[in-house]
């Protein structure tokens, strides 16, 4: 195949491709500019490039873990209702300066701990009743967040860290070793 061929391929494949959505429906990393693989993204079941709702765990410039909505919405501040599991709960989400919508607040650990182990959540802004639930699978979503958690390991301050062990370098006879260390000289 030559090169004029191979370039007409790979064209025609481009075509016929559907495009990538950050917006895919079940969890993945964010592809939002900037993320990288610091983000994992779970989006609800339908979502479209003009409607979707979708979970988001990422590790914060403070290397803390942030939960974030990431919705179609004009605004996702307020107040979400969801249920994970059977079990019912509103949480408040604040707008940031995340390219997501709005920061949820978890305090106790609650929704992180329900993201990572449990098997599907629904949610709607709470102040609209009429709104429908978006219904986000929590199939892969301990893989995904874990992988974008790495990068939020625990640092050691550096008041905790190992100081230099000053151990003296003896020869065979006990003295001190003058000598430059060798490949030094």
């Amino acid at each position: 195949m030559g090169p004029d061929r191979a370039k007409a391929l790979i064209l025609a494949l481009a075509l016929w491709a559907p495009p990538v959505l950050a917006q895919n429906p079940g969890w993945h990393y964010s592809p939002l500019p900037g993320e990288g693989d610091r983000a994992s993204l779970g989006c609800a079941r339908g979502s479209t490039e003009e409607d979707f709702t979708c979970l988001a765990v990422r590790c914060e410039d403070d290397f803390s873990i942030g939960i974030h909505i990431h919705a179609s919405r004009v605004s996702a501040g307020g107040r979400w209702a969801m249920t994970l599991d059977r079990e019912d709960r509103v949480i408040a989400a604040m707008a940031g300066a995340s390219p997501y919508g709005a920061k949820l607040i978890d305090d106790d650990g609650w929704l992180l701990e329900r993201l990572r182990q449990g098997t599907f959540v629904y949610l709607r802004p709470a102040d609209d009743e009429g709104a429908g639930f978006a219904y986000i699978d929590l199939a892969g979503s301990f893989h995904a967040i874990e992988e974008a958690l790495y990068w939020c390991a625990p640092r050691v301050p550096a008041a905790e860290q190992n100081s230099d062990p000053g151990v003296k370098v003896m020869d065979a006879q006990g003295e001190k070793d003058e000598s430059p260390p060798p490949g030094t000289q």
